[in-house]
């Protein structure tokens, strides 16, 4: 056996079945191509969550389309003087009343009470607002034409990245974005999931 052979196959042997099993649930791949991703980020398991995560995502997406029937409304409360509550939806009335969705449904609830978004995504700011905005950066425009439309989009998903809950840093892993973090746990539970609605309330603060 030649040495490199001998290397990977000491690799492989650090590498324990629940560090493998861990890494197939948070990226939605197999325990075969977990153990691969490991054995090439030599063990490292951030760095092979990284690329397990791209694969994980690109199966998330394509549930991405599938209806949201199911689900359940969540509140958190803050000290009594502040809190959020919130529409979770996913596919299944099964998914919906398990403990991981109920979780990941308070801390969505969480995330909204503090970090205080106005829209769930960016399709929902008004038409008028998203015009305003791409006027102002298109008087300032000075890249290349052909990559105007690309480059403004950019700058206009940017600029309301705080006001969009699904653009926000989640606030518990801030290498994620809150879609980011749906995105595992659809990965994670084989359902499409979607937040819906919510309602942020602050003692003494009225909109």
């Amino acid at each position: 056996m030649s040495q490199e052979l001998k290397d990977k196959a000491e690799e492989v042997k650090t590498i324990s079945i629940e560090l493998i099993k861990k890494l197939k649930e948070l990226s939605g791949v197999g325990l075969t191509d977990a153990k691969k991703a490991l054995v090439e980020a030599k063990g490292d398991f951030d760095k092979a969550l990284d690329a397990m995560r791209k694969k994980g995502l690109t199966k998330a997406e394509k549930r991405g389309d599938r209806e949201t029937r199911e689900g359940l409304i969540e509140a958190y409360v803050h000290d009594g003087r502040l809190g959020a509550i919130i529409e979770v939806n996913c596919e299944t009335s099964f998914v919906a009343k398990t403990e991981e969705f109920k979780d990941l449904a308070h801390k969505l609830a969480m995330q909204v009470a503090s970090m205080n978004p106005r829209y769930v995504s960016l399709e929902d700011i008004p038409a008028d607002v998203l015009a305003a905005k791409r006027k102002e950066f298109e008087a300032n425009f000075h890249g290349p034409e052909n990559m105007k439309d690309q480059i403004i989009g950019g700058q206009i998903k940017k600029a309301f990245s705080d006001q969009v809950l699904l653009e926000q840093p989640y606030i518990l892993d801030d290498s994620l974005t809150v879609a980011g973090f749906i995105k595992e746990a659809i990965a994670k539970t084989g359902e499409n999931i979607t937040v819906r609605q919510f309602k942020r309330l602050e003692l003494g603060v009225t909109e």
